[in-house]
This record gives C-alpha cells, sequence and structure tokens, in this order.
C-alpha cells in the first residue's frame, strides 16, 4: 500500500476504535463506577480518541515480524509491547490534559504503584489483557475488515465525514476545555472533568429535568458557576497543599 492507503487504513481502524471505546466507557460507566449515563471523555460525540489511537497502534504492533524460533515467545514478545505501548499512550494523553489543560480525565491516585495519578499496575495490566485478547481473537477480524475497506473504498466517505464530524466536535469541546483551563488556572487546582459532569447530571437531576447525555454542559447556570461548585470537592487537596508549601518555607 502506498502513503495514501495506510492513511486511510489509520483512519478506518480509528473510527473503529474510538466509536467501540466510546461504547465501552459509557457502559463501564453506568454499570461500575458512576451507576449513570454519563458521556465520557472531553468530546461532545460518541468517540474516545484514546482508544483510537489504541486501535491502530495494536494493529501496527500486532504485526511487526519477531522471529524467535518460538511461537510462544514471539506471542509474547509482541503482547508485552502491545501493553507497554498501550500504557504510553495512556500516560501521555493524561500528561496533555494535566499539564496543558489542568484537566484530568480520569484518576488512578488512590491505585497503587500509580505514577502521577494517570497510570498504575492494575490497568497497565489490564491493557495487557487487552492486548492478548486483541491478538489472539480480534487482529484476524481486523485485518479481514481492513482488506475489506481497501476493496471498497468509497467507504472512505463515511470515514471522511466521521473526521468532519470529529474536527468541528473537537473544535467546540477544546472552547469548553479552555474555559475549565482559565478557571483552573486562576484557582490553582486540576479539575476532574467526570466528576465535574457527575455534578451537573446530579443538580441537574435534582431539579427535575432531564441531564444532557450528548451535550452535559448545557445548563441553566454558567460554567463559572459550576466550576465554583465542584472546587469544593478540590478544597482539602488545594489547602493541605498550601500548609505544605508554608510548611517547606518555614523549613
Amino acid at each position: 500500500m502506498n502513503f495514501a492507503d495506510i492513511l486511510l487504513v489509520a483512519l478506518f481502524l480509528f473510527f473503529i476504535g474510538s466509536t467501540l471505546g466510546w461504547v465501552l466507557e459509557v457502559l463501564f460507566r453506568r454499570f461500575f463506577t458512576a451507576k449513570k449515563w454519563i458521556n465520557p471523555g472531553f468530546l461532545t460525540g460518541p468517540y474516545l480518541p484514546l482508544y483510537g489511537f489504541g486501535v491502530v497502534a495494536l494493529f501496527g504492533l500486532s504485526n511487526i515480524p519477531i522471529r524467535t524460533g518460538y511461537d510462544w515467545l514471539d506471542a509474547l514478545i509482541i503482547i508485552l509491547i502491545m501493553g507497554v505501548a498501550m500504557t504510553v499512550i495512556e500516560y501521555i494523553a493524561g500528561l496533555i490534559f494535566i499539564k496543558g489543560m489542568k484537566i484530568r480525565l480520569w484518576d488512578y491516585s488512590d491505585r497503587w504503584g500509580n505514577i502521577q495519578g494517570i497510570i498504575c499496575p492494575l490497568f497497565s495490566f489490564f491493557w495487557l489483557l487487552i492486548a492478548a485478547f486483541f491478538y489472539f481473537f480480534i487482529d484476524e477480524h481486523v485485518i479481514e475488515a481492513v482488506a475489506w475497506f481497501v476493496h471498497h473504498i468509497e467507504f472512505a466517505f463515511v470515514v471522511g465525514v466521521f473526521m468532519g464530524v470529529f474536527l468541528v466536535d473537537l473544535g467546540h469541546s477544546l472552547n469548553i476545555s479552555a474555559r475549565v483551563r482559565r478557571f483552573a488556572k486562576e484557582h490553582e487546582l486540576i479539575v476532574h472533568f467526570e466528576k465535574l459532569k457527575e455534578t451537573i447530571y446530579d443538580k441537574v437531576t435534582d431539579l427535575k429535568e432531564k441531564p444532557g447525555f450528548m451535550f452535559p454542559f448545557k445548563l441553566l447556570s454558567s460554567m463559572k458557576e459550576e466550576l465554583t461548585a465542584v472546587k469544593e470537592k478540590f478544597s482539602s487537596q488545594i489547602n493541605s497543599k498550601k500548609k505544605t508549601d508554608k510548611k517547606d518555607q518555614k523549613n
């Protein structure tokens, strides 16, 4: 395949991974964490870029030529590489939002061995399991899907529409994130995006209104008011940080 075909295939896989990952996260939040129908991620539409990039990486890495002479060892090495790659992608994505946008999309701070609350051994292990599942059960079907896509290139129109909607959504969501970032910098804190959405969900529900699933920030009150309400959840963190700073200054 030439570069254009490779790019189209990558976009196709990004499309599949982003949408399926979004479905997975919606169900995970509904039945295991928030117990509510919360739209995950910082984008409005039904896609999560982290999973999109992840599927592209998994597909590429699952087909790297490793020949040790032992099939089981080849598989083990590839799966380990895939698991590490997913952890690295997760760390980079989390770091970009925390450092650049002052937003925490997920938080592993209460998990053992975590690094900055972005990655931890437990979820790295889950990535390994996902990598193994992908390698043994999914990769073959993805190869078939890619082969179908190459022979039905007219489907690229659908992928193009998806990317167009995705880019418009990205601009809209970055505008919201910029408002959150201004507030976070002003108050020297990191905003937990999911907690903010849950707070809004609970508030709207208490008002006997129907929570906005795709547009959770479409509120009766201002964004600043909602962020001020969420700020109280971080007050102890802020105060403890200030106390630590004062103690360090005294010493």
